[in-house]
């Protein structure tokens, strides 16, 4: 899964074992090493989704990390390309890889910003959000996008309970909870706490018109539905 230039066990251990933050600023200088970073083909699939949509002005990736997101925002937005991390690390990281774009340390239960964006995206980051804490997150981007604007995210189909993917799924968000129940600080990564329909709810609630659309780069299940989806959250004109 890693490669030799990725962290080692002993170091992704102290990284589970400590915060959220503190935790992705030890991971940071080794990150793009590993399985975590979104996948080339999860970010192209992304931006052919979201081609017909644009072209868009101001893009923001939320939860940016190392910035792999401007891989999707750059060629869809014609005006400036801003990352939000609260990692320290991550930023740097991503100020080095993509020095033409713009970075904010802020958490994004709290986003700084207003009417600011006219495309917003998210990668690989719900998973870090307590059900109770997306309303917040949601009203932060929809108060940083203009009339109009898109935030847009991709979200995988759920694996089918015979799977080997579903029950290792469910073990992982088994031992983060009882780590958190037993440690302090907590680490806040589960992968079973945003199926669609809430995610769907949430966002709706926040104030926007949400659809989705079939990530069709991404292929099929065995009874012929998408692998994964984009989610289309609009703000209203």
């Amino acid at each position: 899964m890693f490669s030799p230039q990725g962290p080692s066990v002993r170091e992704l251990v102290v990284q589970a074992l400590s915060s959220v933050e503190h935790g992705y600023d030890l991971l940071a200088p080794k990150f793009d090493h590993t399985p975590f970073r979104t996948p080339d083909g999860l970010l192209c699939a992304t931006a052919d989704a979201l081609r017909p949509f644009g072209p868009f002005g101001d893009g923001l990736d939320v939860c940016c990390g190392t910035g792999a997101g401007m891989r999707v925002l750059k060629p869809l937005c014609r005006g400036r390309t801003t990352g939000v991390d609260f990692s320290a690390g991550m930023l740097a990281q991503a100020r080095r890889t993509h020095p033409d774009a713009e970075w904010e340390r802020a958490d994004v239960r709290d986003l700084p910003f207003t009417g600011a964006f006219d495309l917003a995206v998210s990668f690989g980051a719900l998973g870090h959000f307590l059900p109770a804490e997306r309303p917040a997150l949601f009203a932060g981007v929809f108060r940083a996008l203009r009339p109009g604007g898109l935030f847009a995210f991709p979200i995988g189909a759920p694996p089918p309970i015979t799977s080997t993917w579903y029950w290792a799924l469910l073990g992982f968000d088994a031992v983060m909870r009882v780590r958190n129940a037993v440690w302090r600080p907590s680490f806040v990564m589960y992968y079973r706490t945003c199926p669609l329909q809430a995610v769907r709810d949430d966002l709706a609630a926040a104030g926007f018109t949400v659809t989705t659309t079939p990530l069709t780069d991404l292929g099929q299940r065995a009874d012929g539905s998408p692998r994964g989806r984009l989610v289309l959250a609009r703000r209203p004109s």
